[in-house]
C-alpha cells in the first residue's frame, strides 16, 4: 500500500508555490517598471531632438525635416502637384515621396481654437498656389470623427494625415497647435510658425518656398 502525503509535505508544495508566484510577479514588476523608464528615456530624448531641430530653424540653419510616414486621413488631393497626386494611392503619405516640391505642413486638431481661425487662410493660400506647393494638414492628438468633422466644417482643400502616436509632433518640436513648418524642395524646414498664421505671413512663407530654385 502506498503511503498518504503528509500534511507537512502539502504545506511545503502550496508555500513553494507561493513563492514562485511571488516571484513572479516581482519580475513582472521590474519588467513593468524597466519598459516604463525606457518609454520615459525614448519620450525624453525624442523632445530633445524635437527642440534641436526647432532651434536649427531659428538659427537659420535649415535642417532636414524629421521623416513621417502616416495614413491619409482627407484624401483632397486637386490642389496637390499633379505628379504627386498618385502617390496617395496607398493611403499613406511619407515625406520622402514629396521631394522635389515645396510642402507646408501644418499640425492641428479639431479641439484647437486657433486652428478654426486659420482654416480659411490655409483654405484660400492651397488654392492660390494649386499645383506648385504641397499643403499637408497634421491632425495629432485628436479623435478621428472629431477630426474628419473639423475638415468637413472648414472645407479643407488639401491632404490631411494623421498622426495617432505622437512622435511626429514629437520629432518637430511642437509645444502646441497650431504650428506650421515649411520644408523646400530638398526636404528642409526653412521656417516656422508657432501658433495661428495670418495670411500675409503664410503668403510670405509659401511664395518664399517657391521662389527658392533648390
Amino acid at each position: 500500500m502506498s503511503a498518504e502525503p503528509s500534511a507537512a509535505g502539502s504545506h511545503d508544495d502550496r508555500g513553494g508555490r507561493r513563492r514562485l508566484s511571488v516571484t513572479a510577479l516581482r519580475v513582472a514588476a521590474v519588467g513593468f517598471v524597466v519598459a516604463l523608464l525606457g518609454l520615459l528615456i525614448w519620450d525624453l530624448v525624442g523632445t530633445r531632438r524635437g527642440a534641436s531641430f526647432v532651434t536649427k530653424i531659428d538659427r537659420g540653419k535649415s535642417p532636414p525635416a524629421p521623416a513621417f510616414e502616416l495614413p491619409v486621413l482627407w484624401d483632397r488631393r486637386a490642389n496637390w502637384p499633379s505628379a504627386l497626386r498618385p502617390r496617395l494611392e496607398d493611403g499613406r503619405v511619407s515625406l520622402a515621396e514629396l521631394r522635389g516640391f515645396p510642402v507646408v505642413i501644418n499640425f492641428w486638431a479639431s479641439w484647437c481654437i486657433p486652428c478654426r481661425e486659420e482654416a480659411a487662410v490655409f483654405r484660400a493660400v492651397a488654392t492660390r498656389y494649386a499645383g506648385r506647393v504641397a499643403f499637408v494638414g497634421m491632425d495629432t492628438q485628436d479623435l478621428k470623427s472629431a477630426a474628419r468633422g473639423f475638415l468637413r466644417r472648414y472645407k479643407v482643400n488639401y491632404v490631411s494625415v494623421r498622426d495617432g502616436s505622437d512622435r511626429t509632433y514629437s520629432a518637430y518640436g511642437l509645444t502646441g497647435v497650431p504650428e506650421t513648418y515649411f520644408v523646400d524642395r530638398e526636404g528642409r524646414a526653412v521656417s516656422h510658425a508657432v501658433g495661428a498664421i495670418s495670411r500675409r505671413d503664410l503668403e510670405r512663407s509659401v511664395r518664399a518656398l517657391v521662389e527658392n530654385p533648390q
